[in-house]
Parts: structure tokens; sequence; C-alpha cells
């Protein structure tokens, strides 16, 4: 636990769970198939140094950031597993060699700015990723820009292609299966194109957390594992281990009586006809408490018992009916965890567990639970 455990607010990390989602995907992969972990937006808000640190521990060959800035973080925390950098831009080389990151190429422009800067530093064999687009239509070579790809990297001394990779769009939908596998069709016939022209053969990926569920004999050299890692499964009837547990304080306990008006911004949340009782936690939609949770939509645990919100939710605060429950200030309140989950609170807000997860800021302290 953190030295400071009177903290109000506190985002848990479980080990454990990591440890038992990691050797779930790893149990579908053939022992030579290297494992990717994504730790992007602050690994997906859990923390991206204390995610890390733990993936580091137990195994995984790679790391994949979105942003240079997200690579740099890592490296100065200490973590020296490879780190693949889906999106390098042309603004950061410096940093991107000085910090021995990969970058991810997704069309010549980009290849072409980053061995400028090699050749200017009299840098060869850097190792890059080639990214492929397959149809999902967001970064990649199309296979209408491969010609002249293959072209410029036949004489290109400065940079060695470590891996061909591609990202699958539907591969969590069923009913879209035909349009997955014309995407690894695709990605296949490319990067076979791209191994030939090389002479050599980079490692290969494409598959996502769905995808090592759903289809795991296209596994190829590697895959990629973002949301699954962190206990949230494409398959129904899975139950993988939620890693990140909110939890607070209770700041403060009001007795209320139907004379004392209403409660929160807007005069929302109303009194019983006999008397409320409310606690007030430290955490609001600055913390990733989506508005669209207050007023009763959401309940939140209380020393075992679910507790709906009242009122709006505040930047910093929320307000929770505990009329009839045993709790005292200083209590702990689970945002969510084992109870309620993430998903839980995703499928009010109709999104994704994701988006509750990265929306949690830095302010929320990060705590490895052993």
């Amino acid at each position: 636990m953190s030295s400071r455990e009177n903290d109000f607010s506190r985002l848990e990390l479980s080990y454990r769970a990591c440890l038992d989602n990691y050797r779930y995907f790893r149990s579908k992969l053939k022992p030579s198939t290297k494992l990717l972990v994504l730790v992007k937006a602050n690994a997906y808000g859990h923390g991206a140094v204390e995610i890390a640190s733990m993936l580091q521990q137990v195994g995984v060959n790679y790391l994949a950031v979105a942003l240079p800035v997200e690579g740099i973080e890592l490296r100065q925390a200490g973590i020296s597993l490879p780190i693949l950098v889906l999106t390098a831009g042309t603004d950061f080389f410096e940093e991107i060699i000085d910090n021995h990151l990969e970058p991810g190429i997704p069309n010549l422009f980009t290849l072409k700015a980053l061995v400028a800067k090699l050749q200017a530093r009299g840098i060869g064999n850097f190792p890059v990723h080639i990214k492929l687009d397959t149809g999902m239509h967001r970064l990649g070579f199309m296979t209408s820009e491969l010609p002249e790809l293959f072209e410029y990297l036949k004489t290109c001394t400065q940079v060695r292609v470590k891996s061909i990779y591609s990202h699958l769009a539907v591969d969590d939908q069923p009913a879209m299966d035909e349009f997955t596998m014309a995407q690894i069709d695709m990605f296949e016939r490319n990067s076979d194109a791209l191994i030939k022209v090389l002479g050599y053969a980079p490692m290969r990926h494409i598959l996502n957390s769905a995808g090592i569920e759903r289809f795991p004999q296209y596994q190829h050299d590697m895959v990629r594992l973002g949301i699954g890692i962190y206990g949230i499964s494409a398959l129904p009837g899975v139950h993988l281990r939620l890693v990140a547990s909110m939890k607070v304080k209770i700041l403060q306990i009001k007795e209320l009586k139907p004379g004392d008006g209403a409660i929160g911004y807007g005069r929302h949340g109303m009194i019983a006809p006999t008397g409320t009782r409310i606690a007030t936690i430290p955490v609001g939609y600055a913390d990733g408490i989506d508005r669209h949770l207050g007023c009763g939509k959401a309940s939140f645990n209380v020393n075992g018992h679910r507790v709906p919100t009242i009122g709006n939710i505040c930047m910093d605060m929320c307000m929770l009916d505990v009329t009839g429950i045993d709790c005292n200030v200083g209590d702990t309140v689970t945002v969510f965890g084992d109870d309620p989950t993430v998903t839980e609170l995703a499928n009010i807000l109709d999104t994704i567990p994701y988006e509750i997860l990265a929306s949690i800021p830095r302010r929320i302290e990060r705590v490895i639970v052993r």
C-alpha cells in the first residue's frame, strides 16, 4: 500500500490480477510468439509507469505507447523493454533516437523524414515498424502505396524493419468476421511482399486483445494486448480480473430534514419526506466520474452496500444517499472495482470501459497492491 494511507482517493492496481490476465492471454499463444502490451494513454488510465513496471516483471516482450512523450516517461522511470511508438509523428525524432524508442512508420513522408535525421547523425539500421492499412483507414500504407515504399527500402540502410503490423477494426464483432478475415488476408499478402523485398523476415503482428481470444490461429510472430491485460474480455462468459479499483474516503456526512431544501448544483438532489442521510466523497467529473452518473443513475459501494448518487456530480466531489447505511467519515467507498465494475458504469453511460479508465487524471494516486 501507499505510504500515504490517509489519502482521500486512490486507484489501486492489483499485481495479482495483472499477472492472472497475462497468463490467460499467454496461454493462447505459442511459446515462440512474442507479447506486446499497450500502455498508451497512461496505461488506459491505470498509470503507465506502475503498469509497465509490473509488466516488465511478469515477462512481456514489448510495450507500445501512442506518443513519444509517453515512451520518454517510461525510459526516465527505468523501463528497459523495447517500446514501439505507434504515432511517432515527425517532430520528435531526436528524442526517439536518444531514448531508444522504435517508431511506427505509416507513410513514406514520415520514413523519409526519419532517414534524413538518421543520416545527419550517421546512424544506420535503426529499428522501425511498418504500419499497413488493411481496411481500418486510420494510419498505414495503402496497397497502392507499397511499390514506392519497396523501391525506397531497397537502397535505404539507415533503418531496419523490426516489424510489420496492421490493426483489426471489428474483430470483437462476430457478425463482421468476413471483413476481419479479409483484413488478415490482405495483411499476409502485403507483408509477404514486403518481406520478399527486404530479404529478411521482420516480426508480423495484427491481433489485438479481441483477436487473441477469437483468432489465435493468426498470431504470427507477435500479438498486441491492450484492454485485455486490464481485465476486459471480448468474449461472453470470460471472467478476467479487473486490475484497477477506485477507492475514496468519505469527507463528511449530513443528516438532512425535509425542510433543509435540496442537494447540490441545480438543487436536483431531493430530500425524502422522512429525511435523507448523505455522504460527500472527493471525486467528481474532473476525476473521470461523468456527470451523467449523478442523480441516482449510478451507485457505489459503502461497507458492502450499494448506495446511489444524489444530486449532480460536481467537479471535485459528489454526494451519495447513505440513508440507513452504517458508515462514518473516513470510511472507504468503492467507486468501481469488483462491485460495481467499470463495465457497469460504462453501460450506464452507453460507452466503453476504456473511456472511463482513460479519463482518470494523474491527480488520483496509483497504488500497486500485491
